[in-house]
């Protein structure tokens, strides 16, 4: 088996049309695993005992769960309930869900962090509770976790070939696109390999100028 460098060539646009889709997903993703994520930690922060239970067993849930089954329930199994979604959507929008629980931890971690000298002297100068969270606790929290937050889009980046269950055209499924046409996949998998890899480490080496940029110990 050896490697066809003109078959290379001509496979590339295809792959890289494959990875744009991937790109769309991983970051309309993450957008938002971001907002939701906050949205179930402030949702934690409930007084009522039993919402705050609610929510945690919710989040639970969706982080405990496979990511895949979570694919084809929202792809396959909410049409015969009516809800129809399109495949790069239902893809987008379950990986933005399942990584907001794990972004909610991460904030949770973040606000915990926050020194308690901080929430003192918002409370005798009386701040508005919607200063306090906007202009004082958020501000620090998503500072100390800008490390973590940066690591969990490239996680996310990886974990994108799963959307191939559902018929994205993502890099993955491009690939086997091409090569059932020839029955030739050594080519376009391991080029697969090696885009992952580049765009990997190009979003690692943002994600760390970002962390020594806005990032506090």
């Amino acid at each position: 088996m050896s490697w066809d460098w003109h078959y290379s060539g001509e496979i590339l646009p295809d792959l890289l049309d494959g990875l744009r889709y991937t790109l769309i997903a991983t970051l309309l993703g993450y957008v938002i695993a971001l907002v939701l994520g906050l949205v179930w930690t402030l949702l934690r922060r409930s007084p009522s005992r039993v919402f705050n239970q609610v929510v945690r067993w919710v989040t639970e849930f969706i982080r405990s769960t496979p990511l895949i089954p979570q694919l084809y329930f929202v792809f396959f199994v909410l049409p015969a309930w009516g809800i129809t979604i399109g495949s790069l959507t239902a893809g987008t929008i379950t990986l933005g869900i399942h990584y907001s629980t794990y972004t909610a931890e991460v904030y949770r971690a973040g606000i915990a962090d926050v020194p308690k000298g901080q929430w003192e002297a918002c409370t005798a100068l009386n701040l508005p509770r919607s200063r306090v969270w906007l202009d004082v606790v958020l501000p620090q929290a998503i500072r100390r976790v800008i490390p973590t937050l940066g690591n969990y889009l490239i996680a996310m980046f990886k974990d994108s070939p799963l959307l191939l269950a559902i018929n994205v055209s993502e890099l993955l499924f491009s690939a086997y696109q091409v090569g059932s046409k020839t029955l030739q996949f050594l080519e376009p998998i391991t080029m697969v390999g090696l885009l992952f890899v580049v765009v990997s480490v190009i979003s690692s080496i943002l994600v760390r100028r970002l962390e020594r940029r806005y990032a506090t110990n």
